[in-house]
């Protein structure tokens, strides 16, 4: 079983700086992943010819189970507020999404804490000193059928600060463990794998550098077990045509399988 994470930039290439649809769906054709977790998705965005990025993906792939879950409401960069999963049908939204060949028993929807004020911080990009209102962060958690038995699978995007994932990863691995296992986790933890491990005692199911993407010097993305029978195979790290990460997957087999 392939599983793969994958922040998509909302599908805009870093090289020509537009967003094509089929570019974002033939990178999602090209990993061929099973479960698939997706970070920095757009729902009805004009930056993305107001597409459903989930739907889209979906039919890539041929995902029989797919959610989105939006972190804002409204749009990035503009005006925008938390996401409470009760906006009006049609709201613009930007947030995660996660996607599966098989079916799935449920879902469920976690918000991670968040640094309720502005603060100062220096960002490389653009070289100074900034007030930053840091978006909110979600976890999506689903219960798959899966062909190496049931499997709870978690997907998040955490905060660039340092040290505040931490508070956030913790918080979700709280969370994730409260439900039957074996547990993944997957998604873009804006964390290095040596915090990571200390912070959640996951293990990697997968290791490879994948930002940034035309040159990888570090690893941001994981996918990561607490179960011992869950073993990762084939890894890879492929640079697709969108995006400033590269994905992440692995083949994941299990001792336990019938």
């Amino acid at each position: 079983m392939r599983m793969a994470t994958f922040n998509i930039l909302h599908g805009r290439s870093v090289h020509d700086g537009e967003v094509r649809l089929d570019r974002l769906a033939a990178s999602i054709k090209e990993l061929d992943a099973d479960v698939l977790a997706l970070q920095e998705v757009d729902l009805d965005q004009p930056r993305s010819s107001m597409a459903d990025l989930t739907a889209l993906a979906a039919e890539a792939m041929g995902a029989v189970s797919h959610r989105f879950v939006a972190a804002i409401a409204g749009t990035p960069g503009a005006t925008w507020m938390a996401a409470t999963g009760t906006e009006q049908p049609g709201t613009a939204g930007y947030g995660i999404a996660l996607l599966s060949r098989f079916p799935a028993v449920n879902w469920q929807v976690l918000r991670l804490p968040r640094i309720p004020f502005r603060f100062p911080m220096y960002l490389q990009e653009p070289g100074k000193v900034l007030m930053v209102d840091e978006e909110p962060r979600a976890a999506m958690v689903a219960r798959f059928e899966t062909p190496i038995g049931p499997l709870t699978v978690a997907n998040t995007h955490l905060s660039f600060v340092p040290a505040w994932n931490r508070v956030q990863l913790r918080r979700l691995v709280r969370d994730v463990r409260g439900f039957p296992g074996p547990h993944v986790l997957m998604g873009d933890l804006n964390m290095t794998p040596p915090a990571v491990a200390r912070t959640s005692r996951f293990r990697a199911l997968a290791a490879a550098n994948t930002f940034p993407a035309d040159v990888p010097s570090r690893q941001l993305d994981h996918i990561l077990t607490d179960d011992p029978s869950l073993r990762g195979t084939q890894t890879s790290a492929p640079l697709l045509s969108i995006s400033d990460h590269r994905a992440l997957m692995v083949d994941v087999v299990s001792d336990t399988a019938p």
